[in-house]
């Protein structure tokens, strides 16, 4: 594992409850980064799998504190503007600046356009996109305010990059996110900040675990049947958090310091075809 140095930073990471949001915030703390952690902590309904709750996100802070480092806790839904700048100004009254934001909170339950439902495709869409622009925005303009630069890092997806049946809000909102990276990264390089966009293929989180337990192993073998397989490096399985953690450490420190506008595949291969 490389050895990053976040002494003295502030992470604040969205959809920190657990799978790949908690490792990230491990691993910021691993590193020496004090850590804001935020979820939603209560279920959606158009969401059949269970989302994070207030308990799982009191034990990423714990994560946070085993490894040394200060850890602050908020309840946060990303697609509600008055919550996000709430929570922005709570963790600079905590700890007087943010140097990191990771956005990663989401999900993606299936259904096909033509049938899926108008508020399914509202609260996905506002999750991953909304939920990534709001964030940004008021973290963003702290950097700027501060004008010592930063850094944000966003989680897209494969999803951002191809297309994927019975998936199409998925899609959409991580197209969107990538778009959403490129023009932050334009907007905020004369403030020194750097944007960019992490494209996981599944990733074995609680979610991806929860989906498959409600739909079935069949929701990614019909993704395989019409676009091949899942992953070329690990064919038929999932990836873990850690790889995906390691790249958002990477982007976020003075080794990708010149690194702004890009969308990393961590994918194993999947979208080589």
């Amino acid at each position: 594992m490389v050895e990053y140095d976040f002494s003295g930073q502030v992470a604040f990471i969205t959809g920190a409850a657990h799978g790949q949001g908690r490792t990230h915030a491990q691993y910021y703390a691993r590193h020496g980064a004090d850590v804001v952690v935020t979820d939603i902590n209560h279920n959606v309904e158009t969401v059949p799998y269970d989302l994070g709750t207030e308990d799982e996100l009191a034990e990423t802070a714990s994560i946070v504190e085993d490894q040394g480092q200060s850890a602050l806790m908020i309840e946060m839904d990303v697609r509600e503007e008055a919550a996000v700048e709430a929570a922005v100004q709570e963790a600079l009254d905590e700890f007087g600046h943010i140097d990191i934001l990771a956005n990663n909170a989401g999900f993606w339950p299936p259904s096909d356009v033509v049938e899926m439902d108008e508020q399914m495709w509202d609260d996905v869409i506002d999750t991953l996109l909304k939920g990534v622009w709001l964030p940004s925005k008021h973290v963003g303009q702290h950097f700027i305010d501060r004008g010592d630069g930063g850094k944000i890092v966003s989680t897209a997806s494969t999803a951002g990059l191809v297309g994927i049946p019975g998936f199409g809000h998925y899609v959409a909102g991580k197209h969107g996110v990538i778009g959403l990276t490129k023009t932050l990264a334009l907007e905020l390089a004369e403030y020194d900040v750097n944007v960019n966009a992490v494209c996981p293929t599944a990733v074995d989180t609680p979610g991806n675990v929860g989906m498959v337990e409600a739909y079935g192993e069949e929701v990614f073998e019909e993704i395989g049947e019409l676009g091949g397989p899942l992953n070329v490096l690990a064919p038929g399985e999932m990836i873990e958090p850690e790889d995906i953690s390691e790249a958002y450490m990477w982007l976020s420190s003075d080794a990708a310091r010149y690194v702004t506008g890009i969308a990393l595949p961590v994918d194993a291969g999947a979208t080589i075809k």
